[in-house]
């Protein structure tokens, strides 16, 4: 019966869930994916829809910072809203999950992905709590240098 299910005439994306009016989650994902982004750019934020990779990543919302940095808001498939902030494809930063953000609207995710600080460092190094002691001092050295002992083992 599963098997049956599975091979219905209507062709689905994989990883899809159909929904009682016959569209899958990840059309709905996409429409909203898009809504926010011309909202984003209605508020003059170069954002852009970051499509699905191979199965792996979900839809998602990239937005170009002017630094030459992009954020990568949310398509790794959690239920909050974060960001990957990515340098030349390598990840530099993130905005941690916004708390209570899996509930969150269209008005919502704008405003968030709008006002977000890009530049606050997450997850910083602190300073050593003593300073550090002077290094242990080298070992005495022979009186004599590497080339007398060269010059001293050809003429024994």
């Amino acid at each position: 019966m599963y098997a049956a299910s599975l091979l219905s005439s209507v062709a689905q994306p994989l990883f899809s869930m159909p929904t009682e009016h016959g569209a899958n989650v990840v059309q709905m994902e996409e429409e909203r994916a898009r809504r926010v982004v011309e909202t984003l750019r209605g508020r003059n934020v170069f954002a852009h829809v970051k499509l699905p990779h191979a199965g792996i990543t979900q839809y998602g919302i990239r937005v170009v910072l002017p630094d030459g940095r992009e954020a990568i808001w949310d398509n790794d498939g959690t239920a909050g809203l974060e960001a990957q902030i990515m340098r030349n494809g390598i990840l530099v930063g993130f905005v941690a999950s916004i708390p209570g953000s899996e509930n969150f609207g269209d008005g919502q995710i704008v405003e968030a992905i709008a006002t977000a600080d890009y530049d606050r460092p997450v997850g910083g190094s602190t300073r050593p709590a003593a300073p550090r002691s002077a290094p242990a001092p080298a070992p005495a050295r022979p009186s004599i240098s590497l080339a007398q002992r060269l010059r001293g083992g050809f003429r024994s």
